[in-house]
């Protein structure tokens, strides 16, 4: 049995909304002065919910990067100032991200912004996400 129109207009409704959301943050990010890879490298550090932060691994999971693309990332971000790297204290062969303060307080500022974007997305969404 075919679907209903009304099921094609709502999801293309929501994905439009997802993408106008998707370029707002994009935006925001330079505006921070990051790319937007930058902050969502950034949103995988501080998120990850291992205290002693993320390995290169971690973060192309999430990011759905290659472990090689990660790591490029994580080396440009470096040298930006925004991350650091550090040997697990439990076993030396790992390597951890962790932010560093300007990183934090720059995501800090971006998260509030998407918190309350995110709230009038939810507001707004036509399948009620």
């Amino acid at each position: 049995m075919p679907l209903p129109d009304e099921v094609y207009a709502r999801l293309l409704a929501f994905r439009t909304r997802l993408r106008r959301f998707e370029r707002w943050s994009a935006d925001q990010a330079q505006a921070a002065g990051l790319t937007p890879a930058q902050h969502q490298l950034l949103l995988a550090v501080r998120g990850h919910s291992d205290s002693r932060g993320p390995t290169v691994g971690d973060v192309a999971e999430y990011l759905l990067l290659r472990h090689h693309s990660a790591g490029e990332l994580i080396q440009r971000a470096e040298a930006s100032g925004l991350v650091t790297r550090v040997r697990d204290s439990e076993d030396q062969r790992v390597i951890r991200l962790q932010l560093t303060e300007t990183a934090a307080q720059c995501l800090q500022s971006l998260t509030e912004l998407h918190l309350k974007e995110l709230e009038r997305f939810s507001a707004e969404s036509p399948l009620g996400l």
